[in-house]
């Protein structure tokens, strides 16, 4: 996919307000200051981004009790001033309805919330696309439940066949994950919207924030290896600021109605369209060869050889 101009801006929050640190961690998950700075993130965004936000939490467990403690600070009574909430469950029925309203609010202005979990249906086989998702959030790192009897089997069977350290395998899932969750704002060149990660992210692989690298040319109109808000990650006030600095100019400049025949900005470097190019030219050749061995292998009688009516004609002949 092509971009036809700036279309995203990923954000990395990893102190609140109070400028403590802000982590989904077993340690401090339940610590109030975290709780309240996870909620404060949500209300601000409420306050400044149109339509629909589509917030993601490690777990079903996890969301249910950052959900019960934010109702007790009166957080979601801060929230429900700007837009509607809706929350994701278990069950299939009660998700479809949730998801239901939520376009529907999306679609006549109200604007809403949509609380979700990473590994679940929202995050798998739903897209918000346009106004639907302008933001998404990312409350923490969506790890694997480590005491899965079938995730412990999977990481020995990993460390002892292919050497991979389990913080290696569980860094590298993690990431792939929250990425799957935040690519839900983007479903299309035509597309915006805010990628929000609020979390230490310190923790995941170092060869994941080369990826992360490439993408300030292509969200912020950088250059690739300048400063950017995933390489250097910024405190919540901070972060704030800079959407309502820079939120006008961008709003102004995506918003606009851009001609999806326009020749975009790749995300694939010149080396990597070489090395396609050289893949395509080289299976073409092995279907050259393989068609040509196939002729090689056929006899004067045709490209089916000898049939058996062949056979029995000669037998008769003789």
């Amino acid at each position: 996919m092509t971009l036809t101009r700036n279309s995203f801006l990923p954000l990395v929050i990893t102190r609140g307000s109070d400028q403590v640190a802000i982590s989904s961690r077993f340690e401090v998950r339940n610590d109030p200051a975290v709780v309240r700075n996870f909620g404060s993130i949500l209300v601000e965004y409420s306050k400044i981004v149109p339509d629909g936000i589509v917030a993601f939490f490690p777990s079903y467990l996890y969301m249910e009790s950052i959900v019960a403690a934010w109702n007790d600070m009166g957080i979601l009574n801060e929230v429900w001033k700007h837009k509607l909430i809706f929350v994701e469950t278990p069950d299939a029925n009660e998700t479809s309805i949730a998801l239901e309203n939520y376009r529907r609010a999306c679609d006549n202005g109200r604007g809403a919330v949509l609380l979700s979990v990473a590994r679940g249906k929202v995050s798998e086989g739903i897209d918000f696309d346009h106004n639907y998702g302008r933001a998404v959030i990312m409350f923490g790192v969506p790890y694997q439940y480590t005491e899965s009897r079938i995730l412990k089997a999977r990481l020995e069977y990993l460390r002892d066949a292919y050497r991979i350290r389990e913080s290696e395998f569980l860094g590298f899932d993690a990431m792939r994950n929250a990425a799957q969750c935040v690519g839900r704002v983007l479903r299309g060149k035509t597309d915006w919207g805010l990628m929000v990660f609020a979390d230490k992210v310190k923790s995941l692989l170092p060869p994941e924030r080369s990826i992360l690298k490439r993408s300030p040319a292509l969200c912020t109109g950088g250059q690739a290896g300048e400063a950017s808000p995933v390489d250097k990650p910024i405190y919540h006030r901070d972060c704030i600021k800079s959407i309502y600095g820079y939120g006008p100019d961008v709003v102004q400049a995506l918003s606009c109605n851009p001609n999806e025949n326009q020749t975009g900005v790749s995300l694939w470097t010149l080396e990597d369209v070489l090395k396609a190019q050289a893949k395509q030219r080289a299976l073409a050749e092995m279907d050259i060869d393989q068609e040509k061995a196939h002729h090689d292998e056929d006899d004067e009688y045709g490209d089916g050889g000898i049939t058996d009516q062949m056979i029995a004609e000669l037998e008769m002949e003789e």
